[in-house]
């Protein structure tokens, strides 16, 4: 005989301030609301799976993941358009080795011989350091100088003198590659107008190779060059190029010839060609010969006086000592050769009472006759 089971109602009455274990606050619907064209399928919102919500947050992600991709892509693009902008304008500065930089791309406008003044631009880099940086463009192989041959002169020297691994290196500003030659050689010209020591043989002389590399007319590589200059001032420039083209070449210190006699030279040689070919050969013949001797043939040219164009004779040119004594001002360079001395310290001598200067000298002079 089977047992009788016995059963129990029992009710669950949830209070009313809780929720279901899952957290939803609403008892789910049955499937039957889901059926198509249910009554009650539309009563209540649709409750999302898991999956679904994990799709729909990964979505989200990614979504807000490209805009911040397309958001740095936009600041990266930025700066490298603000970067080029200002490597055009030579301001994207760096240190590069001395000993990377070439100077072959452009005919420098500065004389090849001694720099007397170089002396003085590397007493103030060692003083106050390089206010100006050079200017340079980058090539495969190293750097390619635009601007500052003096500046890098003084370095790469310092750094053999001192061998301070400071003068090794040497503040460069960056130039776009592929800049066209003609706008390199007007950076070039433009910075060292504004200097007073570049004479006007030295801008003739880069006129002439400019002109030689771009095939033009001498006249018209002054125009181009020197288009940042005084009309006058492109004059003279003019007059000393052909004053140069007419003695072919064959003098080795344009920088030494003065202003006044350049020109008058030009004249000359327009009106007598035949004399520039004189002072030419004269030129040729001699094979030692420095500055002076250079301008004294020159200067004879001019004299109507003397229609033979020897040079007198001059005594060999004595070689300069020089001389670096310790101060409390600071250091002192004498330079001594014929027929001069020059005292170089950083001392302002126009201070001097001028009795009391001319008293100082007196001794001096004295003193080198005992």
């Amino acid at each position: 005989m089977a047992k009788k089971r016995s059963v129990f109602d029992i009710n669950f009455e949830p209070e009313a301030d809780e929720g279901f274990p899952a957290g939803n606050q609403a008892a789910p619907e049955t499937k039957s609301f889901n059926v198509q064209g249910h009554p009650r399928q539309n009563d209540e919102p649709q409750r999302r799976g898991p999956m679904a919500s994990a799709i729909s947050e990964a979505a989200e992600a990614t979504a807000e993941r490209a805009g911040a991709e397309a958001a740095i892509r936009e600041e990266n693009d930025a700066l490298a358009h603000e970067h080029v902008r200002l490597k055009k304008l030579g301001l994207i500065t760096d240190l590069i080795n001395v000993s990377d930089v070439v100077i072959t791309k452009l005919t420098r406008d500065r004389s090849a011989n001694v720099d007397p003044e170089l002396a003085e631009l590397k007493d103030s880099i060692q003083a106050v350091g390089l206010s100006n940086p050079i200017r340079v463009e980058q090539t495969e192989d190293g750097y390619q100088l635009i601007q500052g041959f003096r500046r890098l002169n003084a370095f790469r020297e310092l750094a053999e003198e001192t061998g301070d691994a400071r003068y090794q290196k040497i503040p460069a500003a960056l130039v776009p590659r592929g800049e066209p030659l003609a706008d390199l050689y007007r950076k070039m010209v433009d910075e060292n107008l504004v200097r007073k020591d570049i004479s006007f043989g030295e801008m003739a002389q880069l006129a002439l190779s400019y002109a030689g590399d771009m095939d033009m007319d001498p006249g018209d590589a002054v125009t181009v060059l020197y288009a940042s200059a005084l009309k006058q001032k492109r004059t003279y420039i003019r007059q000393f190029t052909r004053m140069l083209e007419a003695l072919g070449g064959t003098l080795r210190f344009p920088e030494a010839v003065p202003r006044a006699l350049g020109t008058d030279l030009c004249k000359l040689f327009d009106a007598e060609p035949e004399r520039a070919g004189e002072v030419a050969e004269t030129l040729q013949a001699l094979n030692k010969r420095d500055a002076e001797l250079e301008l004294l043939i020159l200067k004879s040219a001019l004299d109507q006086t003397k229609p033979e164009l020897e040079p007198k004779p001059v005594p060999p040119s004595v070689s300069k000592t020089t001389l670096r004594l310790k101060r409390p001002e600071g250091e002192a360079r004498i330079i001594a050769q014929d027929g001069r001395v020059e005292i170089r310290l950083p001392r302002d001598f126009s201070s001097i009472d001028r009795e009391r200067l001319q008293r100082g000298i007196e001794t001096f002079l004295e003193s080198l006759e005992e």
